[in-house]
């Protein structure tokens, strides 16, 4: 990769991790309806099951495209999924938890597209979600988060994410949050 090129790389990875941060302020700062703003019509948000599979199956230890989730939701259920917690008498989420993104290890996956000039870019990166809520509830969701982003004018759109938690049992009690 020539110098230039190197500088491109840097200031696209840079971009997208800005946009990336942006995303993790909103949801935790609970600014929902322009969260939605971020998301591509076409959106689809994805959160595989994990399985316990001995060595020689460990390929096979993340639930198939077709296969169950825990969630697997296009942009009209997103909003519908907003518009629940903010009735403000939705069960898991009243009082609203305190919920803290941490986004790290932002890479892209397609960087020769990418400085080229294509309109998604895939985006790999790590996320750690701190959720607590009432006097003793805590959750901490840590996986690994691959992203489409497409370029829009001079910014980005969500456009898919598939979040591959670390865990095969969820241990919090609801999964009302967006990782």
């Amino acid at each position: 990769m020539s110098s230039h090129d190197k500088s491109a790389y840097r200031d696209l990875v840079r971009d997208v991790e800005e946009f990336l941060y942006l995303e993790a302020d909103m949801l935790d700062e609970r600014r929902y309806k322009e969260w939605l703003d971020l998301l591509s019509e076409d959106i689809r948000y994805r959160i595989p099951l994990r399985k316990n599979m001995k060595y020689s199956d460990s390929h096979l230890d993340i639930s198939g495209d077709d296969d169950m989730s825990w969630m697997d939701d296009d942009r009209e259920t997103l909003v519908k999924r907003v518009k629940q917690i903010m009735t403000g008498i939705h069960w898991a989420e009243e009082p609203q938890s305190r919920v803290s993104h941490l986004v790290t290890n932002v890479r892209i996956i397609n960087p020769a597209e990418a400085l080229a000039g294509s309109a998604d870019i895939l985006v790999s990166s790590r996320v750690l979600v701190h959720r607590n809520r009432l006097e003793g509830e805590t959750d901490y969701f840590i996986g690994r988060r691959n992203d489409i982003v497409r370029r829009n004018g001079d910014g980005f759109l969500l456009t898919g994410r598939t979040v591959i938690l670390d865990q095969a049992t969820l241990l919090a009690k609801n999964l009302t949050i967006f990782i």
